[in-house]
C-alpha cells in the first residue's frame, strides 16, 4: 500500500454523482482488467472490445500498459517494486474512470496477484472484472509480436515475465479467455456477453 505523504487534504464531492453520469450514459462504469503474459492478446482484445462497445454507444477507453509507460508511469522500470507501483497508479486511474461512468479496459501483464487484488480492493463491489487472458508461454513466444521473448532469451531483457520473472495467474477471475483456442473476435464477444449479463451495458 502506498504511503499517504500529503497532509491537510480533504476529498471534495462534486455536484454530479456517479449515478447521474451513468443515467446520462445509459450504462454503468466499471474496469475490465485484462491480465496475462506478453503476447497473450490483451491489447488486441481490448482494442476490439473498445470498438464494439463504442459502436453501441458505450463510453469506453483502453488503458494500455505500453501507452501508460510513455506518460503517467514513464519513471518506472520493471523491478518488482516498480511493477507494483505501475499497477497501483493505473488502478487509481481506472477507479476514476469507473466513477466517471466509463468502461475502462486495461491491458497490463500485472504479474503479481497481490497487486491485482489491491486494485480490486480500491473499487466498489462489481466494478473490477478480472479477465485472465490465458495463453501458454510457448504460444506467446511463437507469436513474439514485439520481439521481446527473443531478447529475453538472449539475456538482453532482465526480469521478463514468463522467462526470468514470475507470472501469478488469477485464482478466481471473473472470466478466463484462452486465446490459443479462439479468435480475438470471439474473445471480445465473450467479455461483451459478460458485461451484458451483469447489466453493465
Amino acid at each position: 500500500m502506498a504511503e499517504q505523504k500529503a497532509t491537510n487534504i480533504v476529498w471534495h464531492q462534486g455536484a454530479v454523482t456517479r449515478a447521474d453520469r451513468e443515467q446520462m450514459n445509459g450504462h454503468k462504469g466499471c474496469t475490465v482488467w485484462l491480465t496475462g503474459l506478453s503476447g497473450s492478446g490483451k491489447s488486441t482484445i481490448a482494442v476490439d472490445l473498445e470498438k464494439r462497445l463504442w459502436e453501441r454507444g458505450v463510453r469506453a477507453y483502453v488503458l494500455d500498459g505500453d501507452n501508460v509507460r510513455h506518460g503517467l508511469n514513464k519513471n518506472l522500470g520493471f523491478s518488482p517494486a516498480d511493477r507494483t507501483e505501475n499497477i497501483r497508479r493505473i488502478g487509481e486511474v481506472a477507479k476514476l474512470f469507473a466513477e466517471a461512468g466509463v468502461v475502462a479496459l486495461t491491458a497490463f501483464i500485472s504479474p503479481y496477484r497481490a497487486d491485482r487484488d489491491q486494485v480490486r480492493a480500491l473499487m466498489q463491489p462489481g466494478d473490477f472484472i478480472e479477465v485472465h487472458v490465458d495463453c501458454p508461454v510457448e504460444v506467446c513466444e511463437q507469436r513474439d509480436v514485439k520481439g521481446l521473448y527473443k531478447k529475453a532469451r538472449a539475456g538482453e531483457i532482465k526480469e521478463f515475465t514468463g522467462i526470468s520473472a514470475p507470472y501469478e495467474a488469477p485464482l478466481t477471475p471473473e472470466l478466463t479467455i484462452r486465446t490459443s483456442e479462439q479468435s480475438v473476435e470471439t474473445s471480445a464477444r465473450q467479455i461483451l456477453q459478460y458485461l451484458e449479463e451483469k447489466g453493465v451495458v
